[in-house]
């Protein structure tokens, strides 16, 4: 019995040894040389503002639940549909229902997601001012 795991251990050592050696010649090997350029945090290419411990928007956590409840819970629907067809017809009654009460709380969900506003991601009215920022001197005779 403990023979067959062999392969799948082995495996997983090689994997972690491979990992472990590479992050540790990386930073053997690796320049030390340390410059502000590189100690600055890396924000996709544009220079970093503002502070780390400022608060966002709670919009963010929204779309992660609407996410979350349309793109998601329709997994378990796929493996529902897969064996309805085949099903005994109690089971079938039983299942509908669920699937019918699934499909009345997607729908208050989406009609929650509307009326607050979710997918409207316009910032401008729902940050007060002073989270904008004010215009640079060019931006603002381009905007004039």
């Amino acid at each position: 019995m403990q023979g067959q795991y062999i392969g799948i251990l082995m495996l997983v050592a090689i994997a972690a040894i491979v990992c472990g050696a590479m992050v540790t010649l990386s930073w053997v090997l690796g320049p030390k040389k340390l410059t502000p350029y590189k100690s600055s945090p890396y924000e996709c290419g544009v220079e970093p503002s503002g502070d780390a411990k400022e608060r966002f928007p709670v919009k963010f956590y929204l779309v992660a639940i609407v996410f979350i409840l349309f793109d998601i819970e329709v997994v378990f629907l796929w493996s529902w549909m897969t064996i309805f067809k085949s099903a005994d017809t109690s089971f079938m009654i039983a299942s509908f229902i669920e699937f019918l009460t699934y499909m009345a709380t997607w729908v208050i969900g989406y009609a929650y997601v509307i009326r607050v506003n979710a997918i409207n991601w316009d910032e401008t009215t729902s940050l007060v001012s002073e989270k904008l920022g004010s215009l640079s001197g060019s931006e603002e005779s381009v905007n004039a």
